[in-house]
């Protein structure tokens, strides 16, 4: 460690820093001993202050990472499907279909492309890449529970658009 801090102060020397740590070894350099049991109490509460702050950050980027990772706005209702299955659909698309009353397969795929660009264009403009017109199709195929067939149109579609 002393290495480490003659590298980065290289003006500093070897004694101004082992010569204050000898004395207080020796007790030559000496507080009373109130104050040794304040720094003492103080570096223990500095420790636990530390180790709390470091797990709840840890435990709020483990919290925020899974609510990223393992739930999209269409699955946070209750029998509903995950839209996001759907090529073309990402969490936010899902999370405006749910909020317009689609949370299933089969409510997607009776519904009139027509309805889906409304949606879309509701939205705003960030949306108007977005594709609806193969979603019906595919959440027909989803909603039957044919996962093979699905997985077939969606080789042939780019974000939701035949290719």
């Amino acid at each position: 460690m002393i290495n480490s801090l003659l590298h980065i102060f290289p003006w500093v020397t070897t004694e101004a820093i082992t010569g204050p740590l000898e004395r207080v070894a020796q007790q030559e350099l000496r507080l009373p001993s109130g104050i040794w049991g304040l720094v003492l109490l103080l570096a223990a509460v500095f420790v636990v202050w530390l180790a709390i702050v470091l797990n709840i950050r840890s435990n709020h980027v483990a919290a925020s990472t899974e609510a990223h990772t393992t739930h999209s706005p269409a699955t946070e209702a209750q029998g509903a499907d995950d839209l996001t299955k759907i090529e073309g659909i990402g969490p936010k698309i899902a999370g405006l279909l749910q909020a317009a009353g689609i949370t299933t397969f089969a409510q997607l795929s009776n519904t009139e492309v027509s309805r889906l660009e409304a949606i879309l264009n509701e939205a705003g403009s960030r949306y108007r890449l977005a594709d609806p017109e193969s979603w019906p199709e595919q959440s027909k195929l989803a909603a039957a529970g044919d996962w093979a067939a699905l997985q077939t149109l969606q080789e042939r579609l780019t974000g939701g658009r035949r290719v």
